[in-house]
């Protein structure tokens, strides 16, 4: 069966005629070519397809997009303004704390919800937040200095987005 969708992603409002059986991440990445989100369990153990409803994150593979109508859902395409990075993702490039990216955008979006609510997080409040978010390669060190970096230029005024 198919139902007309309306989703707000990214900051625009999208019209779409899809399966109501699809998750938000296959909606995201097969209807709006939205790829950052990553498929990885696809039982909400990896943290992968984490985007944010309403600045809260959200497992993509566990939610359905009829239930989101109304709600602004971000994706890593929607942190950068124009060709402008948002602070996370020019601390993650400068600090390699990325190695194969799979689970980036999800780390990313995870750590942006904890920097918007909490202006000067511990390293035990930033892995509570990235608690739900796995990664076979870093070891999460550089990922954790990522997020203290904006943390800190956030808290003394040198961070924007």
């Amino acid at each position: 069966m198919k139902s007309i969708l309306h989703l707000r992603v990214n900051g625009q409002t999208h019209e779409l005629y899809t399966d109501t059986h699809k998750t938000l991440l296959e909606v995201l990445r097969e209807d709006l070519g939205l790829t950052g989100t990553k498929h990885g369990c696809d039982l909400g153990e990896c943290g992968a397809c984490t985007v944010l409803a309403d600045g809260t994150p959200i497992l993509a593979c566990l939610a359905l997009p009829i239930e989101l109508q109304g709600r602004e859902i971000t994706t890593v395409e929607g942190l950068a303004r124009g060709a402008e990075l948002h602070p996370l993702q020019r601390a993650f490039a400068e600090l390699n704390a990325a190695q194969c990216g799979y689970c980036t955008a999800g780390m990313m979006l995870s750590a942006k919800a904890l920097l918007d609510r909490e202006k000067n997080p511990t390293r035990e409040d930033i892995r509570d937040a990235l608690a739900g978010n796995l990664c076979r390669c870093t070891g999460y060190e550089k990922i954790l200095e990522a997020v203290e970096t904006v943390a800190s230029q956030q808290s003394t005024g040198e961070s924007k987005g």
